[in-house]
């Protein structure tokens, strides 16, 4: 398969969830040193503790984040619309051999089996299938992470692990933002 038909795969890997000026609808990425309190969240083997978070509209949180599971993680803030978008494109990077135990691997052109780029996989752009969503984080087993967030509006979310089959087994926590 030649680069110019290649390239077209992987543009669906950016989350349709971005509005105006490249931000989520529910918020934003913002620094650690904005936050206006820290929540640590243990990530363990198809679960989260805390299982809920509530926040407040405008309220800038630090998400710290201790995956104590045997397995790799992702904490990734949204809705379950998003969340399910976001396991397809995590089974696609699967089935393609780009999640590592560390988490996601480069990718080698060369190495990949392009029987599984199935129709799914039409129109996407190669060149962007990447995991470097501002609202996820993958943790290996045992490492640690930091996510921190400006959440816009109040709203319903989810923190969730979009690793096949991890959200199916339990891995989503809920995320209320209140006004």
């Amino acid at each position: 398969m030649s680069a110019r038909l290649f390239l077209p795969l992987l543009c669906a890997f950016s989350l349709p969830a971005l509005a105006d000026g490249g931000h989520f609808a529910f918020g934003q990425p913002a620094a650690a040193a904005k936050a206006a309190r820290t929540v640590e969240i243990v990530l363990g083997d198809m679960y989260y503790e805390p299982a809920s978070v509530q926040v407040k509209a405008g309220e800038t949180v630090r998400f710290v984040l201790k995956n104590h599971g045997n397995l790799l993680h992702e904490f990734s803030l949204g809705d379950a619309a998003m969340h399910a978008e976001h396991q397809k494109h995590m089974l696609m990077m699967q089935q393609m051999g780009m999640i590592g135990e560390n988490g996601i691997q480069p990718m080698d052109h060369s190495k990949m089996d392009h029987s599984k780029m199935g129709q799914g996989m039409a129109g996407m752009d190669h060149g962007k299938m990447a995991h470097d969503d501002s609202n996820t984080v993958m943790v290996p087993a045992g490492k640690s992470a930091e996510l921190t967030w400006t959440f816009k509006k109040a709203t319903g979310l989810e923190f969730a692990c979009n690793l096949p089959g991890h959200y199916q087994a339990g891995m989503a926590g809920k995320l209320n933002v209140q006004p």
